[in-house]
């Protein structure tokens, strides 16, 4: 008699044990960068190794029910084993990073470049970790619950392993947030989602290639309004980074973080605008797109020209100077100036990062030497975290105790918050040196000046247990959504544009959002286009022809 000697085991069980077996047997690289990354391997340490490997678990476990049917789960998992075994030789031998430029290379690579690297050592890596796990799904004999009971008891793992992921993530959030933000290249290391996710990033990438930028504009021109003052004007328009409305004294909190522009007598402070998005990948080209927050996406953003693009258009000269992590394809277009890299001898710059006020440098001469009106955006480094301390030289560290260390946990709240005031009231000092600049163009040179802050997004500093930002915008605190909105005018300006100051100060407390940049920009220079929505221009009422 021949008995059958493979094993049985039920569904639910083979798709939890697939989900432990990926993340042990591919995961060696990520999980020594997470360990170094969370303080190294040590007995305080443990509750967070554990829990973080739990929550991943779980996800993972979330993730491979929604394929667990009968013929379907056995060729996925085997897809798996085999393309993950590869990707964990190549991981693991030459410290590859799987990302979608990877991907690229991969498959822009020839029979005879591929064939050199193949080897033993990849061979026998793929059949103890590719082939013997497959061979023993195959043979598997997996127990199914048929029919509605099969179903209900899916959707009762899909939904009990988030839950609990959610409750995890809710208990160690304040560790893996700074964890997750300063180490981006754990994405990359995590397999098997970093080369789905690079496979997708791929395949976008194509698609966005094939597409056709769409221009936007292009009958932009500017409007003659009235008479008089026909001096040139230079703008500039601040991106600030991560900096919420909330720690702004300027807007009701108790610290003194504006000392300097609370000094400055035209300033206007609007106090209550909303951020289009909670990270700067979002908010930063959807600020610059006439989509708006309700309408935005990747995919229409890049095929569609921007604010900047329409600025050009009307004859603007336009310049984007950077000391962050890049435009996000809002300046694609216009000149760009990279800011944010290290210079020997540079006075703003210390160990890998320079301070905000090198975007100032060289200012004055660019707009002496400008020969139409000027529109230039400089992007901040800001209070991006979870490194506050770093955002700020010592004369701005009047704040504390500070806590310097990217392992919030082991911060109080308090040492957290002093950090992160401590950089807005180097932006404070920032944005004051700013418009000094535009005052002293403007006596010199003769010309009509102006400056409009706003930051991206904002940020979270421990209320309701969250930290940083990127939660998704449906459910994200008030902190990481509501955003300080500035500006300032010359009289030159305001005579050029006939813009009445006493109408802009009457509306600084009414709500707006970041989906009034757009139309505010061409508003306040009398830019006149067809994509111009004049229900969205903060200076629309406050207007008139002279």
């Amino acid at each position: 008699m021949k008995l059958n000697t493979a094993p049985r085991i039920h569904a639910s069980l083979l798709i939890l044990g697939a989900s432990t077996f990926l993340l042990t047997a591919y995961n060696g690289n990520f999980w020594r960068t997470f360990f170094s990354a969370t303080g190294g391997v040590s007995l305080p340490h443990l509750p967070l190794h554990l829990g973080s490997f739990l929550l991943l678990v779980l996800l993972f476990n979330a993730c491979l029910n929604l394929i667990n049917f009968r013929f379907i789960v056995k060729p996925v998992l085997v897809v798996l084993f085999m393309a993950t075994s590869a990707t964990y030789y190549f991981m693991n031998e030459y410290g590859t990073a799987i990302d979608k430029s990877m991907i690229q290379n991969l498959l822009e690579t020839d029979v005879h470049e591929a064939l050199e690297l193949l080897n033993w050592k990849l061979l026998l890596t793929i059949t103890v970790l590719g082939i013997i796990p497959s061979l023993l799904v195959c043979r598997a004999k997996i127990s199914f619950c048929a029919g509605k009971r099969g179903l209900m008891l899916q959707a009762a793992n899909i939904g009990g392993s988030l839950l609990m992921a959610s409750v995890l993530l809710f208990l160690f959030f304040k560790s893996l947030a700074p964890a997750l933000r300063e180490h981006r290249e754990l994405r990359y290391l995590l397999a098997p989602t970093n080369y789905i996710q690079a496979i997708n990033g791929y395949i976008k990438q194509q698609r966005a290639q094939a597409l056709v930028m769409a221009p936007l504009g292009m009958d932009a021109t500017k409007r003659v309004v009235g008479s008089g003052n026909r001096q040139r004007s230079v703008t500039l328009i601040v991106v600030g980074e991560t900096a919420r409305a909330a720690n702004f004294s300027l807007n009701g909190y108790t610290r003194a973080t504006n000392p300097e522009l609370s000094a400055q007598p035209d300033l206007l402070n609007f106090t209550d605008v909303q951020s289009c998005g909670t990270a700067t990948a979002v908010s930063v080209p959807c600020v610059f797109s006439a989509l708006g927050r309700k309408n935005y996406s990747d995919d229409k953003a890049h095929a569609q020209q921007g604010l900047l693009d329409v600025l050009s258009h009307a004859g603007f000269s336009v310049l984007w100077r950077d000391n962050n992590s890049g435009c996000k394809g809002a300046c694609d277009r216009v000149d760009y100036e990279d800011l944010s890299k290290t210079e020997p001898g540079n006075r703003w710059c210390v160990d890998d990062e320079c301070f905000d006020e090198r975007l100032l440098d060289g200012l004055p001469e660019l707009i002496r030497k400008a020969s139409q009106d000027m529109v230039i955006v400089l992007h901040q480094k800001g209070s991006h975290g979870p490194a506050y301390w770093k955002r700020a030289p010592a004369a701005f560290q009047r704040f504390g105790p500070v806590c310097q260390t990217n392992q919030l946990e082991s911060c109080s709240r308090e040492s957290i918050v002093a950090a992160y005031d401590n950089s807005i009231l180097y932006t404070d000092h920032f944005l004051n040196q700013a418009i000094e600049l535009l005052k002293a163009s403007a006596a010199k040179e003769q010309i009509n000046t102006a400056m409009l802050y706003f930051s991206d997004h904002g940020e979270s500093l421990g209320e309701h247990n969250m930290y940083l930002h990127g939660a998704p915008y449906v459910i994200s605190p008030a902190e990481q959504r509501a955003v300080p909105f500035m500006l300032w005018l010359s009289d030159g300006f305001r005579s050029r544009f006939h813009i009445d100051q006493r109408c802009l100060a009457a509306r600084t407390g009414q709500a707006f959002s970041h989906d009034n940049v757009f139309h505010s920009v061409l508003g306040m220079h009398s830019i006149g286009t067809a994509v111009y929505n004049p229900g969205l221009d903060i200076f629309g009422p406050c207007t008139h022809e002279a």
